[in-house]
């Protein structure tokens, strides 16, 4: 079996629950210093200040995937969605795709995740690609879903995800795991099982890497209890040569401390960034 979702056992991922415990206690500490520091501040201070971080994470999560953004028209974006008076830039559908994406993080941290919740994001990120089968919706191709690198006929295959037939039954399980494990499971391995598993199904044509950074903010911010943005995006942005390489590494197993580790590292990291931007 060369990858998790063709083991017998998938998706009962297994990790070592002490190996992350000093990690999830720094997390749970740094994460209620940042939100006693938004009390002392009026709700449209706290608001500003959170957009300001979204615009950040909306040009960085789009840069891994090699799209540049305007800055200034996605902080338009996201200030007019959040509801915060501001002179509207206009910008083109990739700018305000991800700045709806980003408000619905930082108004919706509490709601379950759903297909329809899902799809959204999708339309959001990828309208107006032409080149797309499928927006919208899970992916209904017939031909493999490959993560692959390297020119034409010396392509290298990094991850194979299940066929698209799958992918509803695998979606069901995926988004019954992720709202039954909130109260069950600690803040990191959550987003952090929860970011490999989606990236293991890879549902979508496209921007499967976008939706799976915001469903770990989803679980981060769930896990602190009020809206949050832990930037996560803007820490793996500064090592993506190590996020691929974990990814492709965490995708052939279902025993995942390794993975957890590292990824537990980067929410930290991005977490002290944020206490300091």
């Amino acid at each position: 079996m060369k990858w998790n979702w063709q083991h017998p056992e998938w998706p009962e991922f297994s990790y070592d629950a002490s190996a992350l415990e000093r990690h999830e206690a720094e997390f749970l500490k740094q994460g209620g210093i940042l939100l006693g520091a938004f009390k002392h501040l009026k709700l449209a201070e706290e608001t500003e200040l959170l957009a300001d971080a979204a615009t950040s994470e909306a040009l960085t999560t789009s840069a891994i995937e090699g799209e540049i953004l305007d800055r200034e028209s996605v902080r338009s974006s996201i200030l007019r969605h959040l509801g915060l008076s501001s002179t509207w830039r206009q910008g083109n559908s990739r700018e305000e795709g991800i700045a709806r994406l980003m408000a619905d993080l930082l108004l919706g941290w509490h709601r379950e995740l759903t297909h329809e919740r899902l799809w959204r994001w999708h339309e959001m990120l990828m309208q107006g690609r032409s080149s797309l089968t499928t927006i919208g919706a899970y992916r209904t191709h017939p031909r493999p879903m490959q993560i692959v690198s390297g020119p034409e006929g010396r392509q290298v295959v990094h991850f194979e995800a299940p066929p698209s037939e799958r992918v509803p039954q695998e979606m069901d399980a995926f988004l019954d795991w992720f709202n039954g494990t909130e109260r069950d499971l600690p803040p990191i391995a959550r987003a952090g099982i929860a970011h490999l598993y989606f990236e293991s199904i890879h549902p979508f044509e496209d921007g499967n890497g976008r939706i799976g950074r915001a469903i770990s903010e989803v679980a981060l911010a769930q896990g602190l209890g009020d809206r949050s943005l832990t930037m996560l995006a803007t820490e793996i942005r500064s090592r993506q040569t190590d996020y691929y390489a974990a990814l492709s590494s965490a995708s052939r197993d279902l025993e995942v401390t390794g993975w957890l580790k590292w990824f537990a590292g980067v929410v930290l990291a991005a977490q002290r960034r944020t206490l300091t931007w």
